[in-house]
Order: C-alpha cells, then sequence, then structure tokens
C-alpha cells in the first residue's frame, strides 16, 4: 500500500504492475474496500498497470473532515485523477462498482479527454430515491456502521457466493463495521442527488456496462436505463451474481475486462 496527501486528507492507494502498460484505474463500491480486486489483480496485471484505492473513511483512507461540507462526485473524481497523475498516465482506462460506477460516470461527464473507457459495474444513473438514502445516512449516525452492517451487507451477494463461501457476509461486516459513520452517511446522500440521466448523452468515451441478475441494490433496469442514458450497448447481466461481481465471479469480471478492453 501507498499513501497521499490530498486536499487535506490521506488516500491509501496500491499502483501495481508494469509502467509501460495502459492503465486501469478501479473504484470500489459503498462500505467496502479497495480489496474488493484483490482476486482480479493476477489477470488484470496481465495486461494493465493497475491503481485501486480507498474512498473516504474506507479501508485505510482518512475521514471526510469535519466541517467540510458535503462529498460531490467531483469530489472522488479527483481522487481518481489525483491518482492517475501519479501513475504518470496521460489517460487511462476506468471500473467501478456501485459508487465506483457513479465515479465512472463523473468522469465520463465531465474529464472524458482522461478516459480510454470506462466499465461500470452494478450501478445506475440514479441510485434508489433521496428519502431511502437520507434515512440509511441518518441510521448510521445515529446507530453506526457496526450495528448497521447486519441489515446493509446481506443485500451485496447473491445466493450462490452465499453458500460457497459461508464466511462471506461475517467478514464483510467486519471491513464495513470498521468504516467512518459520517463518511459513510455523506456518501449516502450524495447518491441521493446524483442524477447522470441528462450528463451523459453525446459522450465519446466508449462505454462498457455489467450488472448483476440478483442484484438488489442496482437490478438489470437499473443498468438498462444507464445504458440509453449514455449510448452504451446493452449490459452484460451475470447470471446468480449480486451487487459484487468482483468478489462473487472475479475470474469471470476480469475475463469481461481483458476482452473488452483490447
Amino acid at each position: 500500500m501507498s499513501f497521499l496527501n490530498h486536499n487535506g486528507r490521506t488516500l491509501c492507494y496500491r499502483l501495481l504492475g508494469d509502467s509501460e502498460k495502459p492503465l486501469l484505474v478501479l473504484a470500489h463500491p459503498l462500505g467496502m474496500t479497495q480489496g474488493v480486486w484483490d482476486d482480479m489483480l493476477p489477470a488484470l496485471l496481465s495486461k494493465f498497470r493497475v491503481l485501486t484505492w480507498d474512498l473516504p473513511g474506507h479501508g485505510a483512507s482518512s475521514a471526510w473532515p469535519d466541517g467540510a461540507g458535503e462529498i460531490t462526485p467531483d469530489d472522488l473524481a479527483q481522487e481518481a485523477l489525483t491518482l492517475a497523475e501519479v501513475a504518470d498516465a496521460k489517460a487511462f482506462h476506468f471500473a467501478g462498482t456501485s459508487i465506483g460506477g457513479v465515479i465512472g460516470q463523473q468522469l465520463v461527464s465531465k474529464y472524458g479527454d482522461m478516459l480510454i473507457s470506462a466499465t461500470l459495474t452494478n450501478t445506475g444513473a440514479i441510485i434508489g430515491s433521496p428519502e431511502a438514502w437520507n434515512l440509511r445516512a441518518a441510521n448510521v449516525r445515529a446507530n453506526g456502521l457496526a450495528a448497521m452492517a447486519g441489515e446493509i451487507v446481506p443485500r451485496w451477494f447473491g445466493p450462490a457466493a452465499c453458500k460457497a463461501q459461508p464466511a462471506l457476509l461475517d467478514g464483510w461486516k467486519v471491513i464495513m463495521g470498521r468504516g467512518d459513520d459520517n463518511s459513510y452517511a455523506l456518501l449516502c446522500e450524495m447518491l441521493g442527488k446524483a442524477d447522470f440521466r441528462e450528463k451523459l448523452r453525446g459522450r465519446d468515451v466508449p462505454v462498457q456496462l455489467i450488472g448483476g441478475e440478483e442484484d438488489l441494490a442496482t437490478p438489470p433496469e437499473s443498468l438498462k436505463i444507464l445504458a440509453q442514458c449514455c449510448g452504451a450497448p446493452d449490459p452484460v447481466i451475470l447470471k446468480g451474481i449480486g451487487h459484487v461481481p468482483s468478489v462473487e465471479c472475479p475470474e469471470l469480471l476480469a475475463n469481461l475486462l481483458l476482452k473488452n478492453l483490447g
């Protein structure tokens, strides 16, 4: 792991692989860490230099500072751009899941000249409703992530993954419970406001969309609407997979990236 000071915070990131290969930046889902990509790295590093990082208050990245106000999609996109600059990349491939896909949409809509391609998985031009996100934010601030993890984590994975890995839910409950409550709540509020339906039209970045058949948070219909918004091909919907394919079917997702990113 490496660390970088950015706007008064510490970002924890990993930059792996051959500097001569094209850069692939990966953004993880809400409540998780950059560790979601670990099982994909051996395959991806055969073709890419890979950069992953922890979002605010997740993993080993600093919490969002008290009194610093809201978090916006552009704040998170700037983290990705700053880290790409550390890697000396003039342009890069991007892949992100859930809130990571929201970061990708911000990059596509505003910084397309920096992108070679964008792969967005298990996400949407809008995700859920403002009311639901604001309620979750309030509950997290009142009760803490450790108490909320038991309710949230089971929604991430399809039945097949839970059956194959009996300790999967317990492990991710521990990881989620160690996150920063306020940073998580601010990200929930950001998701309640994020709406990219009119921001992606006419963009030139090649976009690939991937979803999970068993995804409760961002069901296949969310990806189909997103495809219409950004002019992407029909999404690839993975059978039996929930919200986090990098954990549930890492080999399959890595193969899709390797195939579609040239």
